[in-house]
């Protein structure tokens, strides 16, 4: 069963507008928007519950031991071996897990960096070419970092030199390209603020041996004007787009041909040819009008219910997670819209909208408006909204846009979920509605900050179909979609591994701050079904759930 659940959102974009089909009439589409919303909690429980299309079960857990200090955040799969690779920033190494029963995954060893850096901030398989690499930074981490690879059997082969704080690593699908995403973060003082840039590692179409590779560094001094998007946040200390675009996370499309590269605090988008190692473009992402019906979203960690509305703000997409898929021939992008402020010592762009000064004539209500139990407690920015430059707020912008969205491969937004998660959590779990991860009985903790904040992604067919695996870092839990129509994705699932009753620091509250999901189709499996591994950064924990379509 396909239960479509999607509503239409509002986008606003920074530049131009997008392309869609003419409309119907006003008074049309408030109508079906007040329907669906009206019928939306009925039909999800039906979605999530008995005839729920996708359902996942859990099978098996490795455990830390190490609580809400990095020990499980990102995690890669070698088939051949039957291997988890799991990134462990309070032992400073790599954890390798036997995975060929998946009911009792295990450490077989731990792989160290040598003198190439201090911790790995993501792992990634060349399944191709049979080597495992990291993204390791260095101890300072405003210095240059390194992508460090093995051998499977975990031998240290080489390490390329990165720009400062290679935060994320991406391998292209026909094992050619390794591509890591670097943050070149400013230090907490505002003292230094390296470039961000990405680091290409080309092995050749003939499988050069890694010593032989090609190494390029791509920045962002000199691109044309022409080539930044209107938009795009470039703010802070001395700002300039070579030091302030801070790469976040990266995916390769398909055909292994492109890399697309998000910039988290600048709400951008870096498309890059791999083959002739250019920027495309530097795409501004936009922001998600929630006034519009079904963009709703609850504003306040002070209030007693729960109230999923149209608020008068616009939200900040800055997706910490993207992944590129095909789907019907042509090449998808989908993120996860986490939201991130820039907050150091040094220089703060976050406050509260009740310590904003708000334009009297664009919110007569501001007294109202600002009250705790409104959007008084919400946190903004102070870096954007005072449009015409006359000391206050003409707009109100918020981080994140708690949702998913899918975009096509030149950027353009095709499709938002709007406040679907949101109310999928408040539909299945009320009483824990909003909680952050590393408490439980913080029940509405995160609402006035950036909701159960969608973390990471993986694309899995089940049946020949394609579906979207969403995790939320605070509340936790996965759910599920599917996007065998990528302007129309369906929901289809919601499993959350999290007992809410137990003591958040202990092993029987479960899975808490899910980081990455990685989706195991059966014919790469060890026990022959669809897995989908979840690794969970507050918790420790590296969990395995077998999916099944019903």
């Amino acid at each position: 069963m396909r239960t479509d659940l999607s509503p239409s959102p509002s986008v606003t974009r920074t530049s131009r507008d997008l392309a869609f089909q003419p409309p119907p009439a006003i008074d049309q589409v408030e109508a079906m928007i007040r329907i669906s919303l009206f019928l939306f909690p009925l039909l999800l429980g039906v979605a999530s519950t008995a005839t729920a299309e996708v359902a996942l079960r859990h099978v098996g857990t490795w455990a830390s031991g190490i609580f809400d200090d990095g020990a499980c955040e990102i995690v890669d799969y070698d088939p051949a071996l039957q291997r988890l690779y799991v990134t462990n920033s309070s032992k400073k190494n790599i954890e390798v897990l036997d995975l060929s029963d998946p009911t009792k995954p295990t450490l077989i060893k731990s792989l160290g960096f040598g003198d190439y850096g201090a911790e790995a901030n993501a792992v990634a398989v060349n399944h191709a070419r049979k080597l495992v690499a990291a993204a390791v930074e260095n101890e300072n981490k405003q210095e240059d970092g390194r992508i460090v690879l093995w051998n499977t059997e975990g031998e240290i082969q080489i390490a390329y030199p990165t720009g400062p704080l290679p935060d994320h690593i991406a391998i292209s699908p026909d094992g050619r390209y390794f591509v890591t995403a670097n943050e070149g973060e400013p230090a907490d003082d505002y003292s230094v603020d390296p470039e961000g840039s990405l680091t290409v590692v080309d092995l050749g179409e003939d499988g050069s041996e890694p010593t032989h590779a090609e190494l390029f560094q791509i920045g962002f001094a000199g691109l044309p004007a022409a080539m930044i998007e209107p938009g795009v946040r470039i703010f802070g200390p001395e700002a300039s787009t070579a030091r302030d675009l801070e790469p976040e996370f990266v995916c390769i499309g398909p055909d292994s041909r492109k890399a697309y590269c998000v910039c988290q605090e600048n709400n951008a988008l870096v498309i890059v040819d791999l083959a002739s190692r250019k920027i495309e473009a530097v795409r501004a992402l936009g922001f998600k009008d929630h006034s519009k019906p079904g963009n709703g979203f609850d504003a306040s960690d002070k209030s007693d219910g729960i109230a999923i509305e149209p608020r008068p703000t616009f939200g900040m997409y800055q997706p910490d997670c993207i992944v590129a898929a095909e789907i019907g021939g042509v090449t998808w992008l989908f993120t996860a819209n986490e939201g991130d402020a820039r907050d150091y010592e040094g220089f703060s762009e976050e406050t509260r909208v009740e310590d904003l000064k708000l334009d009297p004539e664009k919110f007569p209500n501001a007294d109202e408006l600002q009250k705790p139990e409104n959007l008084g407690r919400l946190k903004t920015t102070t870096s954007l909204g005072d449009d015409d430059l006359d000391g206050d707020h003409d707009r109100i912008f918020s981080y994140g846009a708690r949702s998913f969205s899918v975009w096509n491969d030149a950027g353009d937004l095709i499709y938002d979920s709007g406040d679907i998660l949101e109310r999928t959590i408040a539909e299945r779990e009320p009483d824990d509605f909003n909680s952050t991860n590393d408490e439980n009985g913080s029940r509405k903790n995160r609402s006035d900050d950036k909701g159960p904040e969608p973390e990471c992604l993986a694309i899995g067919h089940l049946r020949g179909t394609p579906h979207l695996f969403v995790g939320m870092e605070r509340h936790g839990g996965v759910m599920v979609f599917d996007v065998s129509e990528p302007a129309r994705p369906a929901f289809a699932g919601y499993y959350n591994h999290r007992d809410f009753s137990a003591d958040a620091k202990t092993p029987e509250a479960g899975d808490l701050g899910p980081e990455a999901l990685v989706f195991i189709p059966e014919k790469s499996s060890p026990n022959g079904k669809d897995l989908l591994v979840v690794s969970s950064e507050v918790s420790g924990t590296v969990s395995v759930f077998e999916v099944s379509k019903e």
